[in-house]
């Protein structure tokens, strides 16, 4: 089964592409995005200051991962414009009700899913002193403390972006820190421009803006900690 296109219409991770690295297909998440499957595709995204959340429940079979960027819409400031259903993807707090509504949509029980969470890192120069990565960390791990749901594993915060595959048929996570320059900035250039939009500022003009964010292979690759 494929990701499911009910919660959010338009918001389901449509970028499919064959992973040399795992030797299977996968789906790439941009910002505002999720996924839902029962099948082995993996799960992949590139992370900044934006946090993804990984859920599974291996009885059932099924997984899924979003990609948010701030923890709610009160952080978008009030010159920002009212948001749809799509838009509000980027807020964690709808990004988590939507991914855990679609899983136990498709078979999920709540009390076995397993978390495993990603990102939050200061990676925006000229945005540190609003703390978005560490209020993206905050938030997810306050909100899978609410909802009772186990954190398998995480890898939080700290000065690096990352990319990030996770694999639904075991439930295990590959996560590689992005030292690159040129991968660095890249990152910096897509959220600062998406979180300046998200504020209600300005953003660059057309012929100014950067490409989405690459598929990065993963070489070398380090399994995080917390896998089963």
């Amino acid at each position: 089964m494929s990701a499911t296109h009910v919660g959010a219409p338009g918001a389901v991770a449509t970028h499919h592409y064959f992973d040399r690295d795992v030797g299977l297909m996968a789906v790439k998440l941009l910002p505002s995005e999720y996924y839902v499957t029962s099948s082995d595709t993996v799960l992949s995204t590139v992370l900044g200051s934006c946090v993804a959340a990984c859920l599974h429940d291996r009885e059932a079979g099924v997984a899924g991962m979003n990609h948010f960027m701030l923890p709610d819409e009160g952080e978008a400031g009030a010159g920002a414009p009212r948001r749809d259903a799509t838009e509000s993807m980027r807020y964690g707090a709808y990004a988590m009700d939507v991914l855990i509504r679609e899983l136990v949509r498709v078979g999920a029980r709540r009390d076995r899913l397993q978390a495993k969470v990603f990102g939050g890192g200061a990676v925006l120069a000229n945005m540190t002193t609003l703390n978005i990565g560490d209020r993206n960390a905050d938030f997810v791990l306050r909100y899978l403390r609410d909802e009772r749901i186990e954190v398998a594993a995480q890898d939080l915060r700290g000065p690096h972006a990352r990319r990030v595959c996770f694999l639904p048929s075991t439930g295990k996570a590959i996560v590689r820190k992005l030292r690159a320059q040129t991968e660095v900035q890249q990152v910096q250039s897509v959220e600062g421009e998406l979180l300046r939009g998200l504020s209600g500022l300005r953003t660059a003009p057309d012929s100014q803006r950067t490409a989405p964010l690459p598929v990065a292979r993963v070489a070398p690759v380090a399994a995080i900690k917390g896998n089963r």
